[in-house]
């Protein structure tokens, strides 16, 4: 099973989206580990983008990061980086289809509501950044209903 992290973005919370995008994951079968509400400090945020401090929209998405609370979480499933990242739809919401969260909730490349990870590795990465106490762990009695068993 992989880990994903997905993080509702200020304007998700700011558009009371948080609610919609977690049923989203937990309709899909994802298994949510970790949830926590926080306002990044610039600092945090530049660790977290540093592969784009180069950029020229750099400054700006550090600013419109800091302008409120985000809500960081993490879903554990088969596929759960590559399938987090098609519900989420492209970066770009004008590139999104009808049906992704971008697609049906933004218009803005600036506002995009939530960021996902790319990899596999990115996603551990990001959760050890944003949750260094570590996540939950159970068992979801479904799985027997979403995973085929294999001998």
């Amino acid at each position: 099973m992989e880990r994903t992290y997905i993080m509702v973005k200020p304007d998700g919370v700011q558009r009371g989206l948080v609610g919609e995008i977690v049923k989203r994951f937990e309709q899909k079968g994802f298994k949510l580990a970790a949830l926590r509400l926080m306002t990044p400090t610039e600092e945090h945020l530049k660790q977290h983008y540093k592969d784009l401090a180069e950029k020229p929209f750099f400054p700006g998405l550090i600013k419109y990061m800091t302008s409120g609370p985000v809500v960081g979480m993490v879903w554990v499933g088969k596929g759960a980086v590559t399938t987090g990242r098609k519900m989420l739809g492209a970066t770009n919401p004008a590139d999104s289809a009808p049906g992704t969260i971008r697609g049906d909730f933004c218009i803005e490349v600036g506002m995009n509501i939530c960021h996902g990870s790319d990899t596999v590795e990115n996603a551990e990465a990001e959760i050890a950044l944003w949750f260094p106490e570590g996540v939950a762990t159970y068992e979801k009695s479904e799985d027997a209903w979403l995973y085929e068993k294999r001998n």
